[in-house]
């Protein structure tokens, strides 16, 4: 079975633990680090301590464009808010969410690239926070204050912002192992454990209620370091008072209902059923969110992984809104489902949320980013759109304030946290890559020998992986270990080599192949996707060019021009910001005949760059072009600043024009764009 083949295997390598696994409440170490304590589920992966992986080529290149961008200087671009004034400093500024978001990013980021500057911007916020506690547990700002423009300074003691600096402290530990954080987290989840039936988690805001599963998730992290029996208690409460995802999924009409959720609390409440998997282990928990993607497929989701959410969930338009706090929330939920269920599914959900959604959100040098993108999107201008959440028409901008100033605060953590769960330790004393990107892991494996493997790829744009093996003891020249592979859904034919030579395994799709052997100092093994081009459907049938784990868009000119807002009540957007346009046609369509899978091969020709840029996300540097031919639709015409509505399929003839040859991107590397094409 695809999803879950390794739990078949889990309970027959349990039996060679470092301590043995037994049914109490001792440390389970099920391999090298430590999974979860009894009663909680074995998990098939752990997470790796932070600092243990680093990111190379094109990822690293996009790691340290944050250290000079926003990520890394935004205590001085967005002083008034993040500055000595903030709440969580001890100041009488900002007090909820917005202060905790940025350094839930900024900290793996500067302990994955061990940037002391960095560290050095993180420590004063851990501090305020450790010593802000009281002897009751309670930690943070509690006192309401006036409201002033641009700040948040009312609902301090509003439950949602602590799980925000419980993820910052878990994150901490990992990479410092500073002992004051235990004892920190035990004292305020015993003020939980006594204050919540009094003080339920949507006491002063729905957010709290809705995103418990961030604070469920935290819980259990601590009772496997502790042990200790009141975090169980306090665990089925959160869960109790939690917004009830699992029914929402399974029994409620939510994701075929517009307007029903807030796109965020869908991307943060998503991971909940599974979290809580680990405890109560019924099989409806992770059934609940396979059906909430099948479900939603046909409704609100869009190609990226996404949905169409702005901020209110709507039926997938490709022309609506994404919210970038949605992708990176989605993709930490999906980092946590993957580790543990071990299922290919939301390894490749993960990789095309990252893949395509993210880069295209952000200015390439990281100075500003987009609130919401569209799917369909031809120009980035300031004028009315669609959106049922409108912020004066600066949404699709790119600016450092626009739209809402929550992205500018959360977007951090997306790459670094991917980055953090590119490789997993495995339950069976291995090592695995089960999401790919170029980067260099070291870990100990087999009877404790410490590995290095250094990951070399131009993925998700090349279709080769060569993985380098060597021991950093001098001493050591080889280990027997087994190595996860990750054959993705969409691979059909994928193939290993060990120096050259090809292994004969089976490599079914969407499957994890565990490889035992005896591996060397220097060992290379290869892995080889082939990626096919595949045309899968969307809104009314719209057709999408897929290929591995890229969607692809129409190319277009882009001119990004400067401008600045002197309009009267939009000082809180920022002054400055960016629009982009172009003169470039875009009103294409494809022809039925010309996307029939016995043509694809000849009627899509792939065009691959010599190399990965070290910065591909660009419309110039993308290393991959595919060309087709496609008609124009003279009456699709620009309304409201979007591409009009048109029907995207019909059974009406229409006389169409000439063909063209069309240059198709990655989804990932453009800013204006057609994506989901119309079908004549």
């Amino acid at each position: 079975m695809k999803n879950y083949f390794l739990i078949l295997t889990f309970f027959a390598i349990l039996c060679i633990p470092d301590k043995g696994y037994s049914q109490t409440s001792e440390i389970n170490h099920s391999g090298h680090y430590e999974n979860n304590r009894y009663p909680l589920l074995t998990k098939p992966y752990m997470e790796l301590p932070i600092g243990s992986i680093h990111p190379e080529g094109w990822l690293k290149e996009q790691m340290e464009r944050m250290v000079t961008g926003l990520t890394g200087n935004l205590d001085s671009i967005y002083e008034h808010v993040m500055g000595s004034r903030n709440g969580w400093l001890g100041g009488d500024g900002d007090v909820w969410e917005r202060g905790p978001y940025w350094i839930d990013g900024l900290l793996p980021l500067a302990y994955i690239l061990d940037n002391q500057e960095l560290k050095d911007k993180v420590q004063p916020w851990i501090e305020w926070a450790l010593a802000s506690q009281k002897p009751t547990g309670y930690f943070g700002p509690d006192k309401d204050l006036p409201y002033e423009a641009g700040l948040q300074r009312d609902n301090a003691q509003d439950w949602w912002p602590k799980m925000v600096v419980l993820k910052v402290m878990q994150q901490y530990y990992s990479a410092t192992q500073d002992e004051r954080v235990i004892p920190f987290l035990t004292n305020y989840f015993r003020y939980q454990l006594n204050e919540l039936p009094k003080t339920p988690l949507g006491h002063w805001t729905f957010w709290g209620q809705q995103r418990g599963g961030d604070n469920l998730l935290v819980v259990y992290w601590l009772y496997n370091i502790t042990g200790e029996p009141f975090l169980l208690e306090l665990a089925e409460l959160i869960h109790e008072q939690t917004l009830d995802w699992t029914d929402i999924f399974l029994h409620q009409n939510h994701l075929s209902r517009p307007l029903s959720l807030h796109c965020v609390n869908l991307a943060q409440g998503f991971k909940e059923p599974v979290i809580y998997y680990q405890q109560n282990k019924d099989p409806k928990q992770l059934q609940a969110v396979k059906k909430a993607v099948s479900d939603m497929r046909h409704t609100i989701a869009f190609p990226t992984g996404l949905w169409g959410g702005d901020e209110l969930l709507r039926f997938g338009d490709p022309t609506l809104g994404s919210e970038l706090c949605t992708a990176v929330e989605m993709m930490y939920s999906l980092e946590k489902i993957l580790e543990i269920t071990g299922d290919v599914q939301w390894a490749d959900h993960l990789e095309r949320v990252t893949y395509n959604a993210l880069p295209t959100q952000l200015k390439e040098d990281f100075s500003t980013r987009q609130y919401y993108q569209q799917i369909n999107q031809v120009r980035v201008t300031c004028e009315p759109r669609n959106f049922v959440t409108p912020h004066h028409d600066t949404d699709n901008l790119f600016g450092e304030l626009t739209g809402y100033p929550c992205c500018t605060s959360n977007l951090h953590q997306g790459w670094p946290k991917f980055t953090q769960n590119l490789w997993y330790a495995t339950a069976d004393r291995g090592i695995a890559p089960l999401v790919y990107a170029p980067s260099q892991v070291e870990a100990k494996v087999g009877n404790g020998v410490s590995v290095k493997v250094k990951e070399e790829t131009g993925y998700p744009f090349e279709e080769e992986i060569r993985f380098t093996i060597t021991f950093p003891e001098k001493k050591v020249k080889s280990c027997h270990f087994p190595f996860h592979i990750r054959i993705p859904a969409w691979c059909q034919k994928a193939l290993l080599e060990v120096n050259g030579k090809a292994l004969e395994t089976n490599t079914p799709a969407g499957e994890i192949i565990p490889l035992y052997r005896e591996w060397k100092e220097g060992d290379v093994l290869t892995v080889k996707l082939p990626m096919e081009i595949e045309i899968t459907h969307w809104y009314e049938q719209a057709a999408v060019v897929e290929r591995g784990p890229l969607i692809y868009a129409l190319k277009m000119k882009e001119k990004w021009e400067q401008k600045y807002d002197d309009r009267q009540d939009t000082e809180h957007y920022g002054q400055m910001y960016y629009e982009v346009t172009s003169d470039s046609p875009w009103n294409y369509c494809l022809r039925w005949d010309g996307i029939r899978k016995e043509t694809l091969k000849e009627k899509f020709i792939v065009e691959k760059k010599g190399s990965v840029a070290s910065y591909p996300w660009t419309t110039e540097e993308a290393p991959v072009i595919i060309r087709t031919k496609a008609t124009r639709l003279p009456g699709w015409e620009i309304y409201r600043g979007s591409a009009g509505p048109i029907p995207y399929f019909t059974q009406n003839y229409i006389p169409l024009g000439e063909e063209e040859m069309i240059e198709l991107i990655p989804y990932g590397c453009t800013t204006l764009r057609i994506t989901e094409f119309p079908i004549r």
